[in-house]
C-alpha cells in the first residue's frame, strides 16, 4: 500500500502542513474570519452575539491544542478581531489571552476531574504547576 505525500491536509477541520507549522490553518482561518467579517459589517444591529457566535468560533477553533504559533500566523488573527472590534465600537481579547484563558480553563476542568485521562499526570507535575495554572502571573 502506497501512502501519498501531501503538502497539506485537513483533519477535523484542523490544517496540518508538511512543515508542521500552523500557516496552513491560519491561512484557512484568516480567509473564514475574512468572510464572516464581512457578514458582521452588514449585520451590525446583531453585535457582539454574532461575534462570538460565528467570528470568534471559527478564529479560536482549536486554539488550545495551538501551543507556540508564529508571530506572523497570530498578527494576521489578530487583525481580524480588530476590525471586528473597529466594526462594533467594542474590544475583544487578542488571540494570545483567548488561548491562555482557555488553556488555563481546560486545565483547571482536567484537574477537577479525577476520571479524566490527564489527571495523573498533571497532579505529578506537582503543587507548583496547580499554583501557577489556577494564579498565573500578570
Amino acid at each position: 500500500m502506497d501512502i501519498e505525500i501531501v503538502r497539506s491536509y485537513k483533519y477535523l477541520g484542523v490544517y496540518l502542513n508538511h512543515k508542521l507549522d500552523w500557516t496552513d490553518n491560519t491561512a484557512a482561518l484568516n480567509r473564514k474570519g475574512q468572510s464572516r467579517l464581512h457578514l458582521l459589517r452588514r449585520l451590525r444591529s446583531v453585535e457582539v452575539k454574532f461575534f462570538d457566535a460565528v467570528v470568534a468560533s471559527a478564529i479560536f477553533y482549536g486554539v488550545v491544542c495551538w501551543g507556540s504559533i508564529s508571530t506572523a500566523d497570530r498578527e494576521r488573527l489578530n487583525r481580524i478581531i480588530k476590525k471586528s472590534s473597529s466594526v462594533l465600537g467594542c474590544h475583544f481579547d487578542p488571540v494570545e489571552v483567548v488561548g491562555d484563558r482557555r488553556m488555563r480553563t481546560k486545565f483547571k476542568h482536567m484537574l477537577k476531574n479525577l476520571s479524566h485521562p490527564m489527571y495523573h499526570s498533571l497532579e505529578a507535575l506537582g503543587s507548583s504547576f496547580s499554583a501557577q495554572l489556577l494564579h498565573p502571573r500578570v
